[in-house]
């Protein structure tokens, strides 16, 4: 049966076992050629029709064994394809698929493929059947700007988009009723390619919407849906389409529609593009919109979860209507969405919050403050910290603290920061006291643990592991393991990723129009007997990306090392409007050039799921160095303890509250100075110290059998203590326990002590 999370008929098989017809042969005679028979009589179009039913829903994409059938068809152009299974089918005609799959044996697979999706898609006997019954009627309706469900499907830039990702797809494993908003970016987020000098372009595509697994959505009243949002300058319409995640349905709303102005047609074009009166009015259409989109489709939600401040318009829209169709006052009318909303905040800096003045208040929301019947002053109070500060602008935090009773951060650390940050909503109660509480993210398993992973788990683990992803007992089955079987599936990983990397960079360097020598060298770039550190992220400067770089002779010492080298996988995009990340990039591409780092040190293009899937899956360790406490959380190093990479990280984040001592290392002790260059010095010796004394001699400390027993060890503890904490099935059970069924049940919560 399949690593993933639903519950299957017992009839399905496990995952690795056939699917075997009644009249399906017990063997092959030796003494004649053989061709196996159809099992399932399938016509061309039927075929055609099945495979193309499993690729327009992206539970494909957590399956394996369904990626497989795609990739199989025609692996080259599969990968050319950015992995997207309905623009492989669109080269094929029913006839020609029909022969492939009859060359490859196919037809069971498929058929399997698709029953199991009907069965999955069609199942009562749910986790939130049992724990969340309340929300079958009154279902969770999650916010975000971005969604990150696979590489194919470019809406998301990084981590926000990929837990949205995540969340959308546990909450789906667990039968949870979820609907998700967003909106839908034509050119995506930019793809990014790095100048002979070592400096980012940014250069953006247009989407092809007929190549994507999405619909249009479908009203109550049998019409496709357009929704308007009113401004003082027009009014803004946009289109809603429909994507199938597993059981879940995320919805986009886009603005490229007829009676638009050029600039409203544009306006979801590009994700976190524009300056701030772009910004406004996406977050407008994905508020006001959204929450019109969902009752368009008749759903009436129990819950609002507003996944970052970018949509918290949405409670004013909600406040609306229940004024307009229950004929509460607009004070009671605020009480009763308040107590339906979740609010979920991810950013520690203050700067990092959107912030609009008066003017552009007014002028895009005047119309929803005249159908509330509040003043210009009331409106921009809800945004305010000082209700009465004139001089302060609008920021969409606030709204959403104000407007929710269950407020989040996402990780324990974080909750502390964003209390202190916010507390002033509240001067009445001490900080401890602020009612924000904290959820530490997690990820979701069926789309991070490699294949190879998963087959070791699949036979170690208990027959039902997959449902129970979220409980600490099914992965202390890791200690089960053969040591030597744990560390050649590393290896084997490992391997792959280098492989991976040997091919972009090569292939970067062709694009430069660089000799062929740099090419060639670029094929035998690393050494999977090297001590392989990855790091990829965001280029933001809090996150230090050159903090190993503070010292080159230092750094070049370790590479060069004749018995204990090291080497380092580089990935991440700046913003475009980020010039020192833009630096930080440019300055660790270019030291490819230096002939110090021997092919050590090398930077992959245009980071997205793609590069990391590959990534965290076949590093050693796994680096994160951010100014301590400017990561809210960070879920790529949870990624890695999946794959039996190890974690070495500043004690910020979701690492501050995993680390034990035994399961990864540790940069310091978590002390920050008030001044950040001290810090930053601090940080640069404990990085070092921590590489010098911990990781590189735990690495290459070998018995008899060449096994480095202490660094297997420690993956096992990895894996035992983190694997089930930090799972997106664990966190959004813990949602749904802590704030959707109380929120739909009209339950007062206070979080601060989660």
């Amino acid at each position: 049966m399949s690593h993933a999370e639903e519950a299957i008929r017992p009839r399905t098989p496990r995952i690795g076992e056939e699917a075997r017809s009644a009249d399906a042969p017990r063997s092959v005679p030796s003494d004649a050629a053989y061709s196996p028979p159809r099992l399932i009589e399938l016509s061309p179009q039927n075929l055609y029709d099945k495979c193309m039913a499993l690729a327009r829903n992206l539970w494909w994409s957590w399956h394996p064994e369904v990626t497989n059938l795609f990739r199989e068809l025609d692996p080259i152009r599969f990968r050319q394809l950015d992995h997207n299974p309905i623009a492989l089918l669109a080269e094929f005609t029913p006839e020609r698929l029909e022969a492939r799959a009859a060359e490859l044996v196919l037809y069971s697979r498929i058929n399997q493929a698709y029953r199991r999706l009907k069965e999955y898609v069609g199942a009562e006997d749910t986790w939130s059947d049992v724990h969340a019954g309340v929300l079958g009627s009154k279902p969770v309706v999650y916010f975000s700007a971005e969604f990150g469900i696979h590489e194919s499907v470019p809406i998301y830039s990084g981590g926000l988009g990929v837990l949205s990702g995540d969340h959308v797809k546990s909450a789906s494993g667990l039968g949870l009723p979820l609907i998700a908003v967003g909106l839908f970016y034509n050119q995506g987020y930019f793809k990014q390619q790095l100048d002979i000098d070592g400096y980012q372009h940014e250069e953006y595509l247009q989407t092809r919407v007929d190549l994507l697994p999405i619909e249009p959505a479908i009203g109550v009243d049998g019409k496709p849906i357009v929704v308007q949002v009113d401004t003082r300058g027009g009014g803004i319409r946009a289109k809603v389409w429909k994507m199938a995640v597993g059981r879940c349905n995320l919805y986009l709303l886009d603005c490229d529609v007829e009676g638009n102005s050029p600039e409203d047609r544009a306006l979801t074009s590009r994700l976190y593009g524009g300056d701030t009166r772009v910004r406004i009015r996406q977050e407008l259409v994905l508020g006001i919109g959204g929450v019109r989109a969902i009752r368009a489709l008749g759903v009436t939600p129990g819950v609002y979860h507003l996944n970052e401040g970018h949509s918290v318009f949405a409670t004013l829209e909600a406040v609306r209507e229940q004024m307009n169709a229950n004929g509460f006052s607009y004070d009671d009318a605020v009480r009763m969405v308040a107590r339906q909303t979740v609010f979920t905040t991810h950013t520690p800096v203050p700067a990092g919050h959107d912030r609009f003045d008066g003017g552009l208040i007014e002028e895009h929301l005047g119309p929803m403050r005249d159908s509330l019947g509040i003043s210009h002053e009331q409106l921009m109070a809800l945004g305010r910290v000082e209700p009465h500060n004139h001089a302060e602008p609008f920021c969409m935090t606030v709204l959403g603290l104000k407007l929710s009773r269950r407020a989040n951060a996402v990780s324990q650390l974080h909750g502390h920061v964003s209390r202190k940050m916010w507390a002033n909503l509240w001067p009445w109660r001490v900080e401890e006291e602020v009612p924000i509480g904290h959820i530490t993210n997690g990820v979701h398993v069926p789309s991070w643990l490699s294949w190879q992973m998963l087959q070791l788990y699949d036979r170690i683990f208990p027959a039902n592991w997959f449902r129970k992803m979220g409980e600490p007992g099914i992965w202390q089955s890791i200690y089960d393991v053969d040591p030597g079987e744990l560390w050649e599936t590393h290896y084997a990983l490992k391997n792959l990723l280098l492989q991976f990397v040997r091919r972009r960079v090569s292939r970067q360097c062709r694009r430069r129009g660089e000799c062929d020598e740099a090419v060639e060298a670029a094929r035998n770039v690393l050494d999977p007997n090297i001590l392989t550190i990855g790091f990829a992220r965001r280029f933001a400067t809090y996150k230090r990306a050159d903090l190993v770089l503070n010292d080159l002779e230092r750094l070049f010492t370790l590479i060069a090392d004749r018995d204990r080298p090291i080497q380092i996988i580089f990935a991440g995009k700046a913003h475009p409007a980020d010039e020192p990340g833009k630096g930080l990039i440019r300055k660790i591409a270019n030291l490819r050039h230096d002939p110090r780092t021997s092919g050590r040190i090398v930077f992959i293009e245009d980071y997205d799921i793609n590069v990391c899937r590959h990534l965290i899956q076949g590093v050693d360790v796994w680096l994160n160095n951010p100014r301590r406490p400017l990561e809210a959380s960070g879920t790529s190093g949870q990624k890695v303890v999946l794959n039996g990479g190890l974690n070495c990280s500043i004690l910020d984040g979701w690492w501050a509250e995993a680390y034990d001592g035994k399961n990864g290392f540790a940069i310091g002790r978590g002390e920050i100075h008030a001044n950040d260059e001290i810090t930053d010095r601090r940080d640069y010796e404990a990085l070092y110290e921590t590489l010098e004394k911990e990781v590189i001699p735990c690495f290459y400390e070998r018995d008899a059998d060449g096994l480095p027993r202490r660094w297997i060890q420690m993956m096992m503890n990895s894996i035992g203590s983190l694997a089930w904490r930090f799972s997106a099935h664990r966190m959004v059970m813990d949602y749904a326990r802590a704030c959707y069924v109380p929120a739909a049940g009209g339950v007062s919560c206070d979080m601060t002590n989660r």
